[in-house]
């Protein structure tokens, strides 16, 4: 039996790393969305009109994630005393080495 292929239709999707385990989504944690506009990270921040490169992640020491201009536009108040929103803690804009290859 031969099977000819007349058409076929591709589907993709994608997501950010932020580190999230399957676990927290079946926990129902709200893990993936910003914590400051509370868009899920895969959408975009109010300021952008496209999702991706042009509306990054930032994560900070603390291990908390927001959208980039999100946070730039956070620490730009006064009333943020440049802190992180969720734990109060100063803001300290953490290295992030995705897929990075340990040299030994």
């Amino acid at each position: 039996m031969k099977v000819k292929i007349k058409r076929w239709h591709a589907v993709a999707q994608w997501r950010w790393d932020t580190g999230a385990t399957e676990q927290d989504d079946a926990d129902g944690e709200e893990g993936d969305v910003c914590g400051i506009c509370r868009v899920p990270y895969e959408g975009c921040c109010p300021s952008c009109k496209m999702p991706g490169d042009d509306c990054p992640l930032i994560w900070g020491e603390c291990s908390h994630v927001f959208h980039m201009h999100c946070l730039l536009k956070w620490i730009g108040t006064a009333a943020s005393k440049q802190q992180c929103p969720m734990d109060r803690r100063a803001w300290v804009t953490a290295e992030r080495k995705v897929g990075a290859v340990n040299p030994t």
